[in-house]
């Protein structure tokens, strides 16, 4: 049975979702960012805790399609997440998720959007659900 664990990277925070084998995104909260030695750690419990096979996590792309700084640090930190876990990591096209994650809670709060990581996990379902409904994989 696949266990997904969605991320939407970040050096401050990263949100986190995860879907079972009924293929539907969750929001999960955060953990720590890529600053913090603590990250992960704070992964490696949550790994533990829900039984994850598989990570995937956001890669943002440039609007023009090109890989800059930001995607450069995911492919160092998918590397980390690799040898630490020895589990698949599949990248997918994050570009726009964030503004969306944040769209969506300011409608459903009514214009109140909250920096204590609900966008952060928002925005690492959608990245999630986009996987899991077949978006673009990055090799």
């Amino acid at each position: 049975m696949a266990v997904y664990l969605g991320i939407d990277y970040g050096t401050k925070r990263m949100g986190l979702a995860w879907a079972d084998e009924l293929r539907i995104a969750l929001p999960l909260g955060m953990v720590s960012g890529t600053d913090c030695a603590q990250c992960l750690d704070d992964l490696a419990e949550v790994v533990r805790e829900r039984s994850v096979t598989e990570f995937v996590i956001g890669y943002p792309l440039h609007m023009d399609g090109e890989v800059g700084k930001r995607a450069r640090e995911v492919d160092e930190f998918s590397k980390k997440l690799s040898e630490k876990f020895g589990l698949p990591v599949r990248k997918v096209d994050e570009r726009l998720t964030t503004l969306a994650a944040e769209e969506a809670l300011a409608r459903s709060a009514k214009g109140a959007v909250e920096k204590d990581g609900k966008v952060d996990a928002v925005a690492a379902s959608l990245i999630l659900q986009d996987f899991l409904e077949g978006g673009k994989v990055i090799e």
